[in-house]
């Protein structure tokens, strides 16, 4: 799981002469408002890839590993001018995971992150585009090392969680996040978005039970989530529109900072990402249901001291939801 927080709302691709809508709000209502978004994700993970290539014999041979993920992520935009705003952002995750040594929960908050972010235009603009930049702070919130009852030798003992369905990663880190929109032609706009994740800190101490050399203390590492697309206002129907693009997420290999050393399941995923969004007064709805088109499951640190190459289970696609408003 790469992206752990919902991607923040473009208010300007509802709208049919590409103004910002969140700008016109603030022109409206004066500073000193807030934006709260409630975001949702679903997804479910079974099919193993070593590299991109499928591992189906695991479907075959029923012992493949399943991981089911909701992440509610609740985030808030305070604006201090009409370029400059405070965010906040904390996620809940419920997951479980099955495998062969039993079905392991975990529930809770995750990392919060806090920041700034910076439009470099006053909204709205006459050519109806604008980018932002921001920075945030990743705090480690989240509990790094749940555990659960799993069956080892026919005894039900207690052992950690797999990484992949941790609350946190154990790590202060910091993002970096870019978003911007391109009014063109006919009722159409292109967007971006981008974020990545820097996590310094090597290894959190927790151990994964793993027996491969370099694999005892599960990784921090670096996560990034990009997209990128273009949004078409509906006619007729104000403040609705249809959008498709493109999305990857996914974890390095070797972090930017920081030693890239501990278990990891590096790699990325590439999809299509059909979804609309609807605003109407200060609420934006939107709802994305991104499908896998390509999964890699890359070699890890270890996996090359090793001379091997671990697996990953992967989704075929996600659900994302989100309802922003404006106070």
């Amino acid at each position: 799981m790469a992206a752990r927080q919902s991607a923040p709302v473009i208010g300007a691709l509802c709208s049919e002469d590409g103004n910002d809508l969140e700008s016109q709000a603030r022109e409206n209502s004066g500073l000193h408002h807030f934006d709260v978004t409630v975001g949702y994700r679903y997804q479910s993970s079974s099919r193993h890839f070593v590299g991109t290539v499928e591992q189906v014999q695991r479907e075959i041979l029923h012992n493949q590993v399943e991981n089911d993920y909701h992440l509610f992520d609740v985030s808030i935009n305070y604006p201090l001018t009409h370029r400059w705003s405070l965010t906040a952002s904390l996620p809940i995750i419920v997951a479980t995971r099955h495998q062969g040594s039993g079905l392991f929960h975990t529930h809770g908050i995750g990392d919060a992150t806090i920041g700034t972010r910076a439009w470099l235009f006053r909204g709205p603009t006459e050519r109806g585009g604008n980018v932002a930049f921001g920075i945030s702070l990743k705090m480690p919130t989240g509990k790094d090392n749940s555990q659960d009852f799993a069956l080892v030798g026919g005894q039900r003992v207690i052992i950690t969680s797999d990484q992949s369905i941790q609350l946190g990663d154990g790590g202060w880190g910091f993002a970096l996040e870019t978003q911007g929109y391109q009014r063109t032609y006919f009722n159409s706009m292109l967007y971006f978005s981008g974020a990545y994740l820097f996590n310094p800190k090597g290894t959190n101490g927790v151990a994964t039970f793993r027996s491969a050399k370099g694999e005892s203390v599960m990784s921090v590492s670096d996560q990034y989530l990009y997209r990128a697309g273009v949004s078409h206002a509906v006619p007729r129907v104000r403040g609705l529109a249809v959008s498709f693009g493109g999305r990857m997420e996914g974890v390095p290999v070797r972090d930017a900072f920081g030693s890239s050393l501990g278990f990891r399941r590096p790699g990325y995923g590439i999809s299509l990402d059909p979804g609309f969004m609807y605003a109407r007064g200060r609420n934006t709805w939107s709802c994305n249901i991104p499908f896998a088109v390509e999964r890699n499951r890359r070699r890890s640190v270890p996996d090359i001291a090793n001379g091997r190459h671990g697996d990953a289970a992967f989704a075929d696609y996600a659900l994302t939801l989100s309802y922003a408003r404006h106070f």
